[in-house]
Order: C-alpha cells, then structure tokens, then sequence
C-alpha cells in the first residue's frame, strides 16, 4: 500500500510492482484482489484501489467526491505535487509545448500532472501542433499568474540564472 500511497497519479505498473515486493504476478494479482476487497468494504476508508491497464493506483472512491470538490473549491487543497509544479514549470518557460514533449523532458509520463493543472486552470489547451496526430498545445493561463502573484512570463526568473547554479553548484552565482 505504502508503494502505491508514494507513486501518486501514476500509479505502478504490475510488471513493476511485482518486482519491487519480489513476488510472482499471480500472488501479486492475489494480494491486490484482497486488498481492493478491504479497501471498498471499510466504510472508515475513503480509498480504493484500481487497476487501469496494469496500473495500480490508489484513488479516492466515487461517493466522496462531492465532499472533496468543497475541499477544493474552499481553497484548503492548494499545494501542488512536486511532478504538478515540474510540469508547470516547463509549460511556463516553453510553452506552447504539447504532452510528449514534456514528457521527454522529465524523462517519465506527466498525463496525471497535466490533468490537475488543467483541473486547477492553472494552464489551458491552445490549439495544436502541426504534426502527425495532432497533439494539444499546452499554455499557462490568467490563473497561473495569479496563483504565484506575477504579471506576465517576463516576470519569470531567467532560465540562465538556474543554468548558472547547475553548472556552479553556487546559488549565488559566484565561484
């Protein structure tokens, strides 16, 4: 449960998740059936465990979901995930760029973080790429620039100046 809790909007693939608790698929799929089993009968629980495509992943069940719109609606849900702010980041200082791309860049899927910053508004789909298949072209939105306060993309620490960091190790920018 704990490896499930950790992987987040991904999920982990059985193939995987196999491997990381050293057992066959079958007793895998086993242990998954009872755990899915407890998880949807416990009335204390609001968690359920799904499989999509040979994807597990750990969700809120369905009855809950009004509860939790007035969480975020209210505001109280406001921080982003660490993968939600990366991806957000690319968007903003490449934009428009589509999924793939930056999925590339990160070097793993984004498809669930790209779902709640659209969720949240905080970027938008802009028309699409000129390429086969057609993908969506992602933009940041007025929303974004509310949430971190700023104007306009201007406003955005130059991408140089992290550049510098990395190569320098000094955040200062000194040597």
């Amino acid at each position: 449960m704990a490896l499930l809790f950790v992987a987040g909007d991904q999920g982990i693939k059985e193939k995987d998740l196999a491997e990381l608790l050293e057992i066959d698929s079958a007793a895998l799929r086993q242990n998954i059936e009872e755990l899915k089993i407890k998880l949807m009968t416990d009335v204390d629980s609001g968690i359920q465990l799904v499989d999509y495509n040979n994807v597990y992943k750990v969700v809120t069940k369905n009855e809950f979901s009004d509860l939790l719109t007035k969480y975020f609606k209210a505001g109280l849900g406001t921080k982003l995930s660490q993968a939600a702010l990366e991806v957000l980041s690319i968007v903003s200082y490449r934009q428009p760029i589509t999924r793939i791309e930056i999925d590339e860049i990160r070097g793993v899927q984004s498809s669930g973080s790209l779902n709640t910053l659209l969720m949240r508004k905080l970027i938008k789909e802009n028309g699409k790429k000129n390429v086969p298949g057609h993908p969506n072209l992602y933009v940041v939105t007025d929303e974004f620039f509310d949430y971190f306060g700023i104007k306009s993309i201007d406003e955005l620490p130059k991408i140089e100046s992290f550049e510098d960091i990395t190569n320098t190790g000094d955040i200062n920018g000194e040597n």
